[in-house]
């Protein structure tokens, strides 16, 4: 009766070996918390149509908007981890973390760190026709020369546009108001009609009405100068003590995934990355593609929350 039973055992765990194995055997489902037509919506519509190539199974995205991102992020922390729900974020997930105080899941804790997919950066613009503001250290002078009065717009209340020039003005020693939009279009209207000062906008929303004359870029947020406007200085080559306000953007799973489901993500995301029709589809929406390990990629979601807890203490800000 011994032998029988070892033989069933045996058979019973190269069994459950082969199926813990056999992973992917069902589609996959990339959760974005935000409305179609967005950069992460089309990181996630990239992906979803390269990976059936690699993992044999569909990867069906499912756009779940609403409350700057928390339905559909915690909807993901909810998730079983099985490795058959992802989610595609930018960092606006960890200055959630800090910006509202009743959130059902921890927009860090609850998830596991699987890819970096690409940065995406913004440029510090002003209206040219009524801003006398020529460089960052022209608007600061003038900002401590009348605290308060200069404007600035964002597409709301905690976004990245609105934590960085938060950040900005905290390290440069600046008060600004802050007039908050629901949305770009009409930051970017008012921007364009002279009634806003200055704004934070991504690269390929600004790009098209500063070769227009339009607007007049001030410096922009990345670490590097930008290929498409390299007489344009950064943060930090302006005089700020902010070195980058970059966006990044990547794809995160429940916490407790598989490490090596985990790995094998990685590895055809990374692959995904490099292709060249890719780079160009996030081009156009001013990203460039990078990519991490899931170790690095979580060491920097860890310092970035750090890092917009400070810039929400200290500006006393909440979304609620």
């Amino acid at each position: 009766m011994r032998r029988p039973f070892r033989s069933f055992l045996l058979s019973a765990t190269v069994l459950l070996a082969s199926q813990a194995h056999a992973w992917p055997d069902q589609p996959l489902t990339l959760v974005v918390p935000y409305t179609p037509g967005t950069g992460i919506d089309l990181i996630a519509r990239q992906l979803s149509a390269q990976l059936p190539r690699t993992l044999g199974q569909p990867v069906i995205v499912d756009n779940v908007p609403g409350a700057s991102g928390n339905i559909g992020s915690e909807r993901v922390a909810r998730a079983k981890p099985d490795g058959y729900t992802l989610m595609v974020q930018v960092n606006t997930l960890v200055m959630n973390k800090s910006l509202y105080k009743s959130l059902a899941y921890d927009p860090v804790a609850d998830f596991t760190p699987v890819a970096l997919t690409s940065w995406g950066s913004l440029l510090l613009v002003t209206n040219p026709t009524v801003q006398k503001a020529k460089t960052l250290a022209d608007m600061v002078a003038e900002a401590k020369a009348a605290p308060g009065k200069l404007t600035y717009a964002t597409p709301g209340v905690g976004t990245p546009h609105h934590m960085s020039m938060a950040l900005l003005a905290q390290s440069s020693g600046i008060d600004l108001l802050h007039v908050p939009y629901k949305g770009t279009a009409g930051a970017v209207t008012d921007l364009l009609g002279g009634r806003i000062d200055f704004m934070f906008l991504p690269v390929h929303v600004a790009l098209q009405h500063i070769q227009a004359g339009k607007l007049r870029a001030l410096a922009t947020g990345s670490p590097r100068r930008l290929p498409q406007l390299p007489d344009v200085p950064t943060l930090a080559e302006a005089g700020a003590k902010v070195d980058n306000v970059d966006m990044w953007y990547g794809v995160l799973a429940p916490k407790g995934t598989s490490p090596d489901v985990v790995r094998r993500l990685n590895r055809e995301i990374a692959a995904v990355l490099k292709q060249p029709e890719v780079a160009k589809a996030f081009e156009s929406q001013g990203m460039v593609p990078a990519t991490a390990t899931p170790d690095e990629f979580g060491a920097l979601i860890k310092k970035d929350a750090a890092r917009w807890a400070e810039v929400v203490r200290r500006g006393n800000i909440t979304a609620e």
